[in-house]
């Protein structure tokens, strides 16, 4: 026997960060439908605007929250900065970018990717905003390229 669901709400937005309104639209033959200004599909955020910020937006978050389960190995003295860096790049950065290919990107895209990706480097490899360390020696030392670059790459 199966049992018809009414709704269905992904995990990715089951706690939404940015607001979902929506109103009810008439469309004949006494049916309504509901208009949203954005939308999540395969955990992907798409907007009435047609934009990427809402997607960038959810992607960041994503990425956290990926970084936050490798608490364990990001802080582990014994793992070489390679291995962080390489592990970083598959979980964290391909989950950050998952779909990046099909995004209207925009300068402002690109500066909030490479500013939460400089804050997750500088978390990992202990550094501080005050120790006056560039984030691209951070990244070479990691062994990992520029977050815009990798983004300009996958596009093509």
């Amino acid at each position: 026997m199966y049992k018809v669901m009414n709704s269905f709400i992904c995990r990715g937005c089951s706690n939404p960060v940015t607001s979902t309104d929506h109103t009810s639209v008439d469309i004949g033959a006494s049916a309504n439908m509901e208009a949203m200004d954005k939308f999540c599909y395969i955990d992907d955020m798409l907007s009435v605007d047609g934009d990427a910020d809402a997607a960038v937006e959810a992607r960041i978050r994503i990425g956290w929250n990926k970084l936050r389960q490798l608490v364990p190995l990001h802080t582990n003295r014994g793992i070489s900065l390679i291995r962080k860096g390489r592990l970083y790049s598959s979980c964290v950065r391909s989950s950050m970018l998952y779909g990046s290919e099909t995004w209207p990107v925009r300068k402002d895209n690109e500066a909030a990717l490479q500013r939460a990706d400089r804050r997750m480097v500088r978390w990992m490899c202990n550094g501080k905003v005050k120790d006056r360390v560039p984030s691209k020696e951070l990244t070479e030392r990691l062994g990992i390229d520029d977050i815009v670059l990798v983004l300009q790459q996958n596009r093509l």
